[in-house]
């Protein structure tokens, strides 16, 4: 014990702190969570402010772009319209389409005519170009939750994350929080493969992150967050959310400035009209 002191040395860590109050719940329970929370939204109206960054590690560099207002409209189980204005001009600069079938999208070019595009939902030919694999299910996925189906399995454990206080002379907040992996079975007998994993807060029950897998459930193609929650009457709801694109190397920051829970929408919401004459690229 003698020795010990003299082989000793201390260096300044981080203070962190836990949260006054924290809430229990078992894997059943937090799976409930999830799914009355689903059931209770059924349709988003948004405006919306969205800020899209490209690049990463592959390419040494990271480009910014301007903030775009927009709408953001989504109906369950599958509609989804998402529409971007050029600044200042107000006129389009991207509008996209979609239901259970595939999409249609166009967006304003700097010098030419509007590019027109339609396809699938999933990408079965990805692109080097990041923004090329951008789909609706990106969306779709991101903004909402979706609950457990009857055909998946769910295993929990327990985790903690760090949460900065707003103000900078407290400690760092160690929250701790549930794991919620979402798996489907396989062909294979006793083999899993993950789907999702969805974050969540012990101290409101509500999540801060999800994870979503490709179709292997290998990688991780998808990852949202989401702060800022606000009530807006049927549920709490982040007003700001951010999905990350590791593989292609692309993030959008949507900040949501107002929203409508539950609205009626109707079904021209979701028609996107080629005009008489265009050229369409097939996507896949």
């Amino acid at each position: 014990m003698g020795l010990a002191g003299c082989f000793s040395s201390t260096r300044i860590v981080q203070q962190t702190q836990a949260p006054d109050l924290f809430k229990t719940a078992t894997v059943e329970q937090v799976k409930q969570i999830v799914q009355d929370r689903d059931a209770k939204l059924q349709t988003l109206s948004a405006s919306v402010l969205v800020t899209a960054t490209t690049g990463g590690g592959r390419t040494g560099k990271e480009t910014e772009y301007t903030s775009l207002k927009g709408y953001i409209f989504v109906r369950k189980p599958r509609d989804l319209q998402v529409l971007l204005q050029v600044p200042v001009l107000g006129s389009r600069a991207m509008e996209m389409v979609s239901d259970q079938n595939g999409f249609t999208m166009m967006h304003a070019a700097l010098h030419g005519p509007d590019v027109w595009m339609q396809g699938t939902n999933t990408v079965t030919t990805p692109s080097k170009n990041g923004f090329e694999n951008l789909r609706p299910p990106v969306f779709f996925d991101s903004l909402l939750v979706p609950g457990v189906t009857a055909d998946e399995v769910v295993e929990m454990h327990e985790s903690t994350r760090l949460v900065q206080p707003t103000d900078k002379r407290k400690p760092v907040i160690e929250e701790p929080d549930y794991d919620l992996t979402v798996m489907k079975k396989t062909a294979k007998p006793g083999v899993f493969q993950t789907e999702r994993v969805i974050h969540i807060s012990r101290v409101n029950m509500l999540p801060y992150q999800q994870d979503i897998f490709d179709d292997q459930g290998v990688q991780i193609v998808t990852s949202a967050t989401y702060d800022k929650y606000q009530d807006f009457g049927v549920e709490q709801f982040p007003t700001l959310i951010n999905i990350s694109r590791p593989i292609d190397e692309y993030d959008l920051k949507i900040e949501v400035t107002k929203l409508t829970l539950n609205q009626k929408l109707e079904d021209d919401q979701f028609q996107l009209q080629i005009p008489d004459g265009v050229t369409v690229q097939k996507v896949q």
